[in-house]
């Protein structure tokens, strides 16, 4: 078949069009948990902002991961939220390279992100006395500029070598988004380079991250054992469980997505992949402020702030 031009090429997101009930009731739960996203996250940017007690490394890289949250789910919610109540469910070639950049430069940088964030919380209890001088506000951006411009320069990369690819005809991707992997599959050519760039970025971005982690926490929880005092362990420990909640839901999650056997049903594994996509970045908030008395505070101190200007 002859390569076809990009202009003429539309993709068809299957989805679970088979379900159409389902689809409705997936439209509700989506939209809430969008909803929930998009609140949650957006509150805890403007109480970081907003509030001096917040103007430290752990929140500086929260509100980061708040922004790569909301970006993140915005790159695919609207889109799939309207193919669930439209028969025709295509999207465009640029769209769809567009979408899966996006969301995949966000899923990148995360990974990295959260690494980053670990080895903040192995400084501040493993040499707390260093602390401001290590973390420097200089350092802190650094790093979160990293995160992003490395997220940015591998999707970039894999991009770039999915558009070069030629398509024949094939178009229909068995998924609710424009996911890499199946987006490659439909091209007639050799995807051999694409599969082995793609298995390094997961290597870069998954595996390396997960294990700087794990070094960090090792060493965390040697330091907090360490502590002659009940109640330094408690403090230690509580400033990093939100932290080690997030880490063991988002690459908990990627892990059982990838390494699990397929199913039978395609579907279940959609499912899977599609609440992975909503579910942590709506929870991701509220593990940080549950517990937290300090974003708490800030939030009881911004809303008793609107009510005095209300009522003055």
């Amino acid at each position: 078949m002859d390569r076809m031009n990009w202009t003429e090429i539309e993709f068809i997101l299957q989805g679970l069009s088979e379900y159409p009930k389902v689809e409705k009731l997936l439209f509700v739960m989506c939209l809430m948990m969008y909803l929930v996203i998009l609140l949650g996250n957006s509150t805890l940017i403007i109480l970081i902002l907003l509030d001096s007690h917040l103007h430290t490394p752990m929140y500086f890289f929260l509100g980061n991961l708040s922004l790569l949250d909301i970006c993140y789910t915005s790159s695919f919610t609207p889109s799939v939220l309207i193919h669930f109540l439209s028969k025709k469910k295509t999207i465009s070639f640029t769209r769809c390279v567009v979408q899966m950049s996006v969301s995949y430069t966000m899923a990148c940088t995360e990974c990295v992100l959260l690494a980053v964030m670990a080895y903040d919380r192995y400084v501040a209890i493993c040499n707390p006395l260093r602390y401001p001088i290590i973390m420097s506000k200089a350092l802190c951006i650094q790093m979160a500029a990293l995160s992003w411009g490395m997220g940015f320069l591998n999707s970039l990369t894999e991009t770039i070598l999915a558009i070069r690819l030629p398509f024949c005809g094939k178009n229909v991707i068995n998924h609710f988004v424009c996911e890499i992997m199946a987006f490659v599959k439909l091209a007639c050519a050799d995807i051999s380079l694409n599969e082995i760039a793609i298995m390094l970025g997961n290597v870069i971005f998954l595996y390396i991250p997960l294990l700087l982690i794990c070094i960090s926490y090792i060493f965390i929880l040697s330091t907090v054992l360490k502590m002659n005092s009940a109640e330094g362990r408690k403090k230690a420990f509580s400033t990093c469980s939100a932290h080690l909640t997030v880490v063991t839901m988002f690459y908990g999650t990627i892990l059982f997505i990838y390494m699990k056997p397929k199913s039978k049903d395609s579907a279940i594994d959609k499912l899977i992949a599609l609440f992975y996509g909503v579910v942590t970045p709506m929870l991701n908030p509220i593990i940080y402020s549950l517990r937290n008395t300090e974003v708490l505070g800030a939030l009881r101190k911004l809303m008793s702030r609107h009510w005095f200007w209300r009522k003055g």
